[in-house]
Parts: C-alpha cells; sequence; structure tokens
C-alpha cells in the first residue's frame, strides 16, 4: 500500500511539473506570437513592405533557431536549468521594446531579443518535460507544445482586443506582467530541475547506443528535415501572412483578420495535445505519415475557397499538420538517445529557423506577385508528407 501511495504521489509531482513547464511554454509563446499579431498595426503606422515584415521575422526566427542547438548539446553535457528564467528576463525585454520603439532597425532588436529568449527557453524546457513524463514521452512533448502553441493563439487574440482595437502600439507593455509571471513560475520549475539533476547524478547512464547503423540515422535525420521544411514552411505562409490574404483577397478589417487567425492557431493547439499520446499509443511514424500528407487535400483546397470555406479548411488544416511535430520531436529523441536537449534544440531551431526563411521568400515574391499566389504554391508543400514511408519504425525496434 506504501509502495503504491508513493507511486500514486510521484505521478502527481511529475504531472504538477509538465503542468508548469506547459505554463511557462503558454507564456513563452504568447510573449514570442505578439510581434507577428502586430505586424498589421506596424505595417501601417511605418508604411512597412513585405519584404520588412518578413525581414523582422527572418532575424526573429535565425536568432531563435541558431542557439537552440548548441545550447542543447552543451546542456546535455552540463545541463543548466536557471537558463530558463534568464530566457524569459530577455523575451520580457524584448516585448518592452515592441512597445515603445518606432525606428524600423529597433523593430528588428527587439525581434532579435525574442528570439534570444526562445532559443535558450526551448531545449532546457523540453528536458524538463522528458524528466518528468514518468516514461509517457509523447504525451509530456505534447502537453509541453500545446501550451506554446495555446500561447500562440492567444497572443493574437489578446492583440486584437488590446492592442489593434485602439490602434496603440504602447499598450502592448500591459503584456510584461506576463513575462513577470513567467520569470516567478521558471524559478520554481528551475528548483525542481535542480533537485531532480542532482538526485540522479549518480544512477547509471541511460543507454545511448544508436538503434540503426549512422548512414541509416543520417537518412532518416534527412527525411524528418524535410517533413520539418514542409510543415513550417506552409505554417509561415498561415502564421505571418493569413491576416494579410484575408484582408486583401475578403476585404476584412484587421481585427477581423486577427480573429480568423486566432481560429486556426487555436486548432493548431488542439491538434499538438492529440498527436502526442495517439503516438504513444499506435506509433509515432504513423502519426507523421497522417499529420503531413493528410493535410495536403485541405491546402490544395484552401485558395479556391470562399470566406467560411477558408476558415473551415484552415482549422481542419491546422488540427491536421500540427500533430506532428511533438511526434516527429519524441521520435528523433528515440533514434539518438541520449541527446535530449540537442534533438529538441537541433528541431526547435531547425522549426524556427525555415519559418524565418520562408516568412522572408514569401515576403519578398509577395511584394513581386499577390498573396493568394503564394498562398497557391504552399498549397503542395505538404505533399512531401509521402517521404515518412522511408522512415525506419523505431518502436518496432524496440520491441
Amino acid at each position: 500500500m506504501n509502495q503504491q501511495n508513493n507511486q500514486f504521489s510521484s505521478n502527481q509531482l511529475f504531472l504538477s511539473v509538465i503542468l508548469m513547464v506547459a505554463g511557462a511554454h503558454l507564456c513563452n509563446d504568447l510573449i514570442q506570437s505578439m510581434l507577428t499579431a502586430t505586424y498589421p498595426l506596424l505595417e501601417e503606422k511605418y508604411r512597412l513592405s513585405f519584404a520588412q515584415v518578413g525581414c523582422i521575422s527572418l532575424v526573429y526566427q535565425l536568432t531563435a533557431s541558431i542557439l537552440q542547438p548548441a545550447i542543447g548539446y552543451y546542456t546535455d553535457k552540463h545541463p543548466k536549468p536557471y537558463l530558463l528564467p534568464l530566457g524569459m528576463v530577455s523575451t520580457t525585454f524584448g516585448l518592452c521594446m515592441l512597445g515603445l520603439v518606432s525606428q524600423f532597425y529597433l523593430l528588428l532588436l527587439a525581434a532579435a531579443f525574442l528570439g534570444v529568449g526562445s532559443s535558450t527557453f526551448h531545449p532546457e524546457a523540453s528536458r524538463v518535460a522528458r524528466n518528468a513524463s514518468a516514461g509517457r514521452f509523447g504525451l509530456a512533448q505534447s502537453a509541453f507544445q500545446v501550451g506554446g502553441n495555446l500561447g500562440s493563439s492567444l497572443g493574437p487574440l489578446l492583440v486584437s482586443l488590446v492592442v489593434l482595437r485602439y490602434n496603440r502600439q504602447s499598450n502592448i507593455l500591459w503584456f510584461i506582467a506576463i513575462g513577470v509571471i513567467a520569470i516567478l513560475l521558471l524559478c520554481r520549475i528551475s528548483a525542481w530541475s535542480a533537485r531532480h539533476l542532482a538526485a540522479n547524478k549518480h544512477k547509471a547512464a541511460a543507454n545511448c547506443t544508436l538503434p540503426y547503423d549512422k548512414s541509416k540515422t543520417v537518412l532518416a535525420l534527412f527525411i524528418l528535415a524535410v517533413l520539418i521544411f514542409s510543415k513550417f514552411f506552409y505554417m509561415a505562409s498561415m502564421s505571418n501572412y493569413y491576416s494579410f490574404y484575408l484582408i486583401e483577397k475578403f476585404a476584412l478589417t484587421k481585427q477581423s483578420a486577427v480573429l480568423f487567425l486566432f481560429l486556426f492557431l487555436a486548432s493548431v493547439a488542439i491538434g499538438t495535445f492529440v498527436g502526442g499520446p495517439v503516438g504513444d499509443r499506435i506509433g509515432r511514424k504513423y502519426v507523421i505519415w497522417f499529420s503531413i500528407l493528410g493535410a495536403a487535400p485541405f491546402t490544395l483546397a484552401l485558395p479556391y475557397a470562399n470566406l467560411w470555406g477558408t476558415a473551415l479548411l484552415s482549422c481542419l488544416i491546422g488540427l491536421i499538420i500540427s500533430s506532428a511535430f511533438s511526434a516527429i520531436v519524441v521520435y528523433a529523441q528515440e533514434l539518438i538517445p541520449g541527446r535530449v536537449g540537442m534533438i529538441a534544440g537541433l528541431f526547435f531551431g531547425f522549426m524556427f529557423g525555415m519559418s524565418g526563411i520562408a516568412a522572408a521568400v514569401l515576403g519578398y515574391v509577395a511584394d513581386k506577385t499577390s498573396l493568394q499566389l503564394i498562398f497557391k504554391f504552399c498549397s503542395f508543400l505538404p505533399l512531401l508528407g509521402i517521404l515518412t514511408i522511408l522512415l525506419p519504425d523505431v518502436e518496432r525496434y524496440k520491441r
């Protein structure tokens, strides 16, 4: 009986840690998403071109991507749990700048501080989620990821209600309170992580033997990279230019367009939560397959739909395509055991980098052509999901 009670207490503790990490991820990504949600205001107020909007995204995404694999690789060998609140300090400072500055180069600097905060947060927070998973890695990664997606969906909604409604850039400063709350929460998470690491430092090292030979492992990582490319190049078109697309095609107001963006991002959050537990149950390869390729019929139809058809299709796309990322991260961590932080940093970093490059490229092309042409081109990207057939079945190998 005592053993059962101890196990129940341990599970409760791990669940509370996962929920705290998910809450911190919500705060972090809520603040991060405010950058793209304020683009319509910044574009109108400072007469930015689509290329300049894309450059802001590029600076943010590249800053967020370049540091993440290096931080993850270093903290695999030398865990630094107290990097978490320090990263949130950078994020909060970037938000403060976003609410105050007026020059384009200062907007780029604000984006860079946001990116540094993100790159510091994700590898170590992903490690904490895995350490608190009690073996249910997909569920833990999904809970962690869905916290971020909920934050990403709430950000545009709050910006619409608090910033765009009054057309005041300075109203962004109200959200500094969220950053302060996140810093306090992350200090508590870091304290738990430090105790957990100290309690387990004498345990035997986990088996770090690669399940497949080097060439097969490299091929699998390359295929995962292509799938990340297809997913996040398409997601960049939605997260950065969906509002502009709706304004251009259907003559919506800025506030209404951002509300449609909120619906899409909310569906992304739901799909993310479903993907991890389903992957634990049926296998992550099948989730990856369905998530990327399964979205293709809907992405191909979206450029030709009316307003409400566009809203419905965008929600279906968000639900389906978002379920892949948690499965991809956990699949890669099982493909290369013992490199939790490096894999998390690599894939989060590649995600941010690909999103930034896509935002800049798509913005440049949109200036030269039209947003409707951009959405027609991007609609074909999920067809790359067919490459999932080449991935080895890691779960079957482990069994």
